[in-house]
């Protein structure tokens, strides 16, 4: 059970910080006096992400965020609708099935409670190919053997809807269901020409593929008329690069991402989550994300708001509106 601080508790630590700090403390007496953040495993990016971000948008004694463990993306949007925990992160998609009830979420209702504090970093489309197999174009997936992840993955969706910009269904390809090392071992054996997988770069089963593979790999654009007329119609795609040399013999590549995005609930009081927005883009938070992790430079105010497919938090929509984020 949570506690929550009354106004007497908050008057009682006495910190003296003048009537404006108070208005502030007071604020945050109506919300919970713990804000956790459901992440992903300890071993992925989300966990060591989300206590980066927990300990610099804490403001004790008023109210302690804290990281949490959990299963990634959908864990934490069935954790928000229930209350289990006040924020998590999610991929850009899962969290637009969630609140549109489509996708991974059909049949199971609107998460229509969901809303977004913050885009945080893209998680890029990788369309990994065999050189052998001498693909150039998502075009040229037609008749070849394709995997597009696990039932139940968000990226076997995202698959489905790169298939269809080029016209193509699972019916046009040799199509496979494994996950992304398995893809590879297979590529590696010579029994898979191309694999999809939706993460932040560089991602090691693909690193040790380019490294080990005979024939080495290709990442196939995701780019032009097929990647534009997708990102008109799901709002939570947007456009991105894979550098040069992120993985071995691998030259730039243009692709789609979809964000790793921080959400939380609508029942979530505005104040508080105006304060923890604006802690976010505070110069102390920019040196520990810089400072903290690789993906923690990827982190900007000024993508904050991209690929946002759900609703922002009011509270969140009041900062962007005083940064000039939005009108």
């Amino acid at each position: 059970m949570q506690k929550l601080f009354s106004r007497r508790d908050v008057a009682r630590l006495g910190l003296g910080l003048g009537a404006a700090a108070l208005a502030g403390r007071e604020a945050f007496a109506q919300g919970p006096a713990f804000f956790r953040i459901g992440t992903g495993g300890t071993a992925g990016t989300y966990y060591p992400v989300g206590g980066l971000i927990a300990n610099v948008v804490s403001n004790p004694p008023n109210l302690i965020v804290t990281a949490q463990a959990a299963n990634g993306s959908v864990a934490n949007v069935n954790g928000i609708a229930s209350g289990a925990i006040e924020s998590g992160f999610s991929q850009a998609d899962v969290a637009y099935w969630a609140y549109t009830g489509t996708g991974l979420f059909e049949g199971k209702g609107k998460v229509e409670v969901l809303r977004l504090i913050a885009n945080l970093y893209p998680e890029s489309i990788h369309l990994v190919a065999s050189k052998a197999a001498n693909i150039k174009s998502v075009a040229d997936l037609k008749g070849k053997r394709v995997s597009l992840d696990e039932p139940g993955s968000g990226t076997l969706v995202d698959a489905k809807i790169i298939l269809s910009g080029w016209g193509l269904t699972e019916k046009d390809i040799e199509a496979d269901y494994l996950k992304p090392n398995q893809a590879a071992e297979k590529m590696r054996d010579g029994g898979m020409d191309a694999f999809f997988f939706v993460g932040g770069y560089p991602t090691s089963a693909i690193a040790e593929l380019a490294a080990t593979s005979a024939s080495g790999i290709d990442l196939v654009p995701i780019n032009g008329e097929g990647a534009a007329k997708i990102m008109s119609e799901y709002k939570f795609f947007a456009a991105d690069k894979i550098p040069a040399d992120t993985y071995k013999g691998v030259g730039e590549v243009e692709t789609l991402a979809v964000g790793a995005q921080w959400v939380t609930s609508s029942k979530v009081p505005d104040d508080v989550v105006y304060e923890i927005t604006k802690a976010l883009w505070s110069d102390k938070a920019r040196q520990a994300l810089d400072a903290g992790h690789a993906k923690g430079k990827l982190i900007r105010k000024e993508t904050a708001l991209a690929g946002a497919g759900i609703p922002l938090h009011p509270g969140a929509e009041r900062y962007y509106k005083e940064a000039g984020l939005l009108k």
